[in-house]
């Protein structure tokens, strides 16, 4: 069992250090797509203050997403401040801080001043779609993945098989990092003067928080960069060399759990020690304690994101499932493979901002009050289809529309269409990944919705696990950053779980049909678009 062997070697300890001093916390803090929250964690992994902003998104123009870096910096030093008053203790009393964030969300910044030079490319931006496609469809590529080929052929590395099947997508940072490199000049002229750094969000709040005395990142963010090498371990030099990015301005890659430095004490007037950098899935993946080989976690939070323990072995496919580090802690590497869907919270965020409901918690029952959708069905695209389907320019629509079509209707075509995407990409993953499923656990703000965890559960036929907290990634930067400074005698595993989703087989043949119409409505979209698409290019 990866990771929790040194969470029990170091549990022992804490014990008896908490019958001496039981006032110590341990902050886990999560920047997510839709807000940052905090969280502080006693011995017993209760919560005892909490704090969230919500983040706010920027659109300067048609499909470009940003965040503001000042903003979010205030929002950040806002909820420690704002959670340790609310746990009634004092800073000093923090041994650790855990910080989980979003990934391949990115910015770059004056090595010498500290300021930006460009808000946050958030990972849902769509300015490189057109660089995207032109070098997935080069002779370059090609010749690349070609060349791959041959030499897995003859080798049979598993790193070679992977690069063969590689393509570039939307969520890389790669090919956004490229655009911004082709397209600011200031961004240009810092490299000439060897004077620009580059960071996902943790690296950029860790030099922040240091006073820009330390610059890293860890494993599990670097991976999802699409820069990053897993099988060497290390920023793919090959990659950055055929996208002109210079590896200079790429930060030092550290163990996930581990002494960063410390906050600098003009901050919260104590040096808290800065204990773990984690990328909000992978750190979910941890604070659902999805250890062992096998163990499945789906997360329906801005976006779905489906992860498999895959132990010490990488996974690449060709139908969406790509590689990542779970999680490094000192000789202990755990990969997982991860495929997702693009729209989740999104399309019941702008569901509600077109008043079809006030609250999300009104669309289980509202879902509920019906037999079924009458045969309307929902395409969640606002970011494309991702796997397996893999269109970035699909579009989200509804369908089979009619005059008796009401808001209840469409509500439940949308929570349907959740439970496909789910389903579509469990499948992939029984087809493509060959490792035996042990448990699934899911989290995130719309796995509360009773609806789509039963219809999901139905649907892939298997029981789901809810935990009681859904902020996991909270929770797995609180267990990493614990780990980190030897406070483990909090780490939980099963007691944190709610019953689970158990399939209903009468109900299957029911969804079945259902989700036959919707994938016959989706594939009809596709090549209508494509169709469109053609014509407008000739």
């Amino acid at each position: 069992m990866l990771g929790v062997r040194a969470l029990q070697e170091q549990r022992r300890p804490e014990q008896s250090a908490a019958g001496q001093s039981p006032a110590r916390f341990v902050l886990g803090l999560d920047v997510g797509s839709s807000v940052i929250r905090c969280h502080v964690y006693d011995h017993a992994t209760l919560i005892r203050g909490s704090s969230v902003q919500k983040i706010e998104n920027l659109y300067p123009q048609a499909g470009w997403v940003e965040i503001d870096p000042d903003v979010l910096w205030l929002q950040f030093v806002t909820v420690i401040k704002e959670s340790v008053k609310a746990a009634g203790i004092e800073m000093n009393q923090i041994v650790g801080l855990g910080i989980s964030t979003q990934r391949a969300t990115f910015i770059t910044w004056n090595k010498k001043t500290g300021n930006h030079f460009h808000n946050f490319i958030s990972w849902q931006d769509l300015r490189a779609v057109e660089l995207i496609k032109s070098w997935n469809n080069s002779l370059i590529m090609k010749l690349f993945q070609s060349s791959c080929r041959v030499l897995h052929f003859f080798t049979r590395s598993k790193r070679f098989l992977a690069v063969s099947l590689f393509s570039f997508t939307n969520q890389h940072v790669s090919l956004r990092l490229a655009w911004i490199l082709q397209n600011l000049v200031e961004v240009q002229k810092a490299i000439e003067e060897d004077n620009c750094c580059f960071g996902t969000i943790d690296t950029w709040l860790l030099h922040k928080l240091t006073k820009g005395s330390v610059f890293a990142t860890d494993f599990s963010n670097a991976s999802a960069t699409g820069l990053f090498d897993p099988f060497k371990m290390c920023w793919n030099r090959l990659l950055t060399s055929m996208l002109s990015i210079p590896l200079f301005i790429l930060p030092p890659v550290r163990d996930t759990s581990h002494n960063f430095g410390s906050v600098d004490e003009e901050l919260f007037g104590v040096p808290i020690p800065i204990a773990a950098l984690v990328a909000d899935q992978q750190s979910a993946m941890f604070g659902e304690c999805c250890f062992h080989v096998g163990d499945v976690k789906l997360t329906m939070g801005t976006g779905t994101f489906l992860d498999i323990n895959t132990g010490n072995s990488l996974q690449h496919t060709i139908g969406g499932f790509y590689p990542l580090i779970g999680w490094k802690i000192g000789q202990e590497v755990v990969c997982l493979a991860e495929s997702n869907a693009g729209d989740t919270g999104t399309i019941i965020k702008w569901a509600q901002e077109l008043d079809l409901f006030t609250d999300a918690a009104e669309t289980e029952k509202m879902a509920k009050s019906l037999e079924d959708s009458e045969g309307v069905c929902f395409v969640p695209s606002f970011s494309g289809l991702q796997a397996p389907l893999n269109d970035p320019c699909a579009c989200a629509s509804f369908m089979g529309l009619k005059a008796s079509t009401n808001k209840y209707h469409l509500v439940r075509a949308i929570l349907e269409s959740i439970a496909f995407r789910n389903k579509q990409l469990y499948e992939l993953m029984q087809k493509e990944i060959h490792i035996p499923v042990t448990k699934v656990r899911a989290d995130g703000g719309v796995c509360k919705n009773n609806f789509v965890m039963q219809m999901t559960s139905d649907l892939i036929n298997v029981n789901i696990e809810r935990p009681i907290n859904l902020d996991m990634s909270c929770l797995g930067a609180a267990f990493l950053a614990g780990l980190a400074v030897g406070m483990c005698g909090f780490y939980k595993s099963e007691n944190c779980l709610e019953s689970g989703f158990l399939p209903i087989a009468f109900l299957f043949s029911d969804h079945r049909i259902i989700e036959q119409v919707w994938k016959t409505l989706v594939f009809i979209k596709l090549h209508t678009h494509m169709h469109i698409t053609h014509k407008i290019l000739l």
